[in-house]
């Protein structure tokens, strides 16, 4: 594989290229005589920022593009937020590479010196329904004399910090994964409260990076490389479960796994109809399929 060249197709947005370089990196210090290049694409989640993701096509707008380049040979892999993937990918692809998970907490942001407790009406911006249904829930305890509106919000990071700048928004919502990598975490314009995963249950695959490219390429000696095993195990419980609960952006589902004590604990919440569900289940690192079955079962 020496200098061999392997290029890599990333959204645009600055937290993207970052992701990317994460994998950059990763790929140059194998040793393996390997060369990258980034190849930059616009998706159409990112060119339509004015309809929710669910009236133009849900998080495969994101990814499409990218497995179109793939199947065409214009790219070697595609890093992806692995909470932006669809659950089905186009024939022929894989997440061929899991990097360690970051932080995967939901963070309310909030501009340095709020008070929140002193609005009657608290304006949060998230276009998120999973967000939506938790921070009600949580706000009449956060907020018990006060009421929460959730207004949509997309963008990237940036801009969404800059409508919450602007006045537009008394405090918003995004991942901690994306802040650290942004190097935001230790900006003084803002407040991190940060929800703790079993109170406030994550999307499936959040803080994970997932590298998709085509199976059976010659790259996998390298690849195998990168991949982290136990992130790996997470985000392949968390997307069969969603995969069960044929879960989109269309509804508010959560669901987070980690391995403790050498077991795996789960956690996850739906609301479908009128019935908000949520489970907290462990089982076998070596059963995780009848332990995506068992989470379906209770979410469904």
């Amino acid at each position: 594989m020496k200098e061999k060249t392997i290029r890599i197709g990333t959204r645009r947005s600055k937290l993207a290229v970052v992701q990317t370089n994460l994998v950059e990196q990763a790929l140059l210090h194998t040793g393996m005589g390997i060369k990258t290049e980034l190849v930059l694409k616009q998706t159409e989640g990112d060119r339509i920022l004015d309809k929710p993701l669910l009236e133009f096509g849900g998080k495969g707008v994101f990814v499409t593009e990218f497995e179109q380049a793939l199947l065409r040979g214009e790219i070697d892999l595609a890093v992806h937020s692995a909470k932006d993937m669809p659950m089905e990918l186009e024939e022929g692809l894989g997440i061929v590479a899991v990097l360690k998970r970051e932080d995967p907490r939901d963070v309310l942001v909030t501009l340095a010196g709020s008070d929140l407790s002193r609005i009657k009406e608290v304006r949060i911006g998230t276009s998120s329904l999973r967000r939506k249904m938790q921070i009600q829930e949580i706000g009449k305890r956060l907020w018990p004399d006060q009421t929460v509106r959730c207004e949509d919000l997309r963008g990237n990071v940036q801009t969404r910090l800059g409508k919450l700048a602007e006045g537009r928004f008394d405090a918003i919502i995004l991942a901690a994964a994306g802040l650290k990598r942004l190097g935001l975490w230790e900006d003084s314009r803002y407040q991190y409260h940060c929800f703790d995963c079993e109170i406030f249950i994550p999307a499936g695959g959040q803080g994970i990076l997932a590298v998709e490219g085509r199976i059976n390429s010659d790259l996998e000696p390298v690849l195998k490389r990168l991949d982290d095993e136990e992130s790996r195990r997470c985000l392949f419980l968390e997307r069969k479960i969603l995969r069960l609960l044929d879960a989109g952006c269309h509804e508010p589902v959560g669901v987070y796994s980690r391995q403790r004590d050498g077991r795996m604990e789960v956690f996850g919440m739906s609301h479908r109809g009128e019935e908000t569900k949520k489970i907290h289940l462990w089982g076998e690192i070596t059963e995780l399929d009848s332990l995506a079955e068992l989470a379906a079962r209770g979410l469904s």
